[in-house]
């Protein structure tokens, strides 16, 4: 499969793959093959081919963010004093060690980057923006919005 255009090389039958499992990522191989059309052998062995080509990279538990005490959250634009590729590098290796940075994406805006920052309450975000996302490198500006209210994820 070519890294650059992973999506070139699925075919229909990957792509009915690929929706099941993100409906359920838990679905047993045999049922799995049940609800594409095909048998066992041939659906487990492309469902590996799409893990170990990047297509599907991962299974994870979702989980509801109040029952953990997480629903506070808050999308961060960030601004940075150098655009350089050394600095966009040093950047976005940095925000990858913030736990509480759930989402980082680099923009074509008047601001760099936009983070979506998911704590337990203000307080904590307070923290978390001053002691942690402040002290990145290079970072010059930040603005925060509240999320008041999820009206839809990326969870189904």
């Amino acid at each position: 499969m070519n890294i650059g255009d992973k999506s070139a090389d699925l075919d229909d039958m990957d792509r009915k793959i690929v929706a099941v499992l993100r409906e359920d990522g838990r679905i047993t191989v045999t049922d799995l093959a049940q609800r594409v059309g095909m048998s066992k052998t041939p659906c487990q062995t492309r469902m590996r081919r799409l893990i170990e080509s990047g297509v599907i990279r991962g299974f994870r538990a979702v989980t509801d963010p109040a029952a953990l005490g997480m629903d506070h959250i808050a999308f961060v634009e960030v601004s940075l004093s150098d655009t350089r590729e050394q600095a966009l590098r040093d950047f976005n290796s940095a925000v990858q060690r913030i736990p509480e940075v759930e989402e980082c994406h680099m923009l074509a805006a008047n601001f760099d980057y936009l983070l979506k920052v998911r704590t337990a309450d203000i307080r904590r975000y307070r923290a978390v923006l001053g002691e942690k996302i402040s002290s990145l490198p290079h970072v010059a500006s930040t603005s925060t919005f509240v999320a008041m209210e999820t009206v839809k994820d990326g969870v189904r």
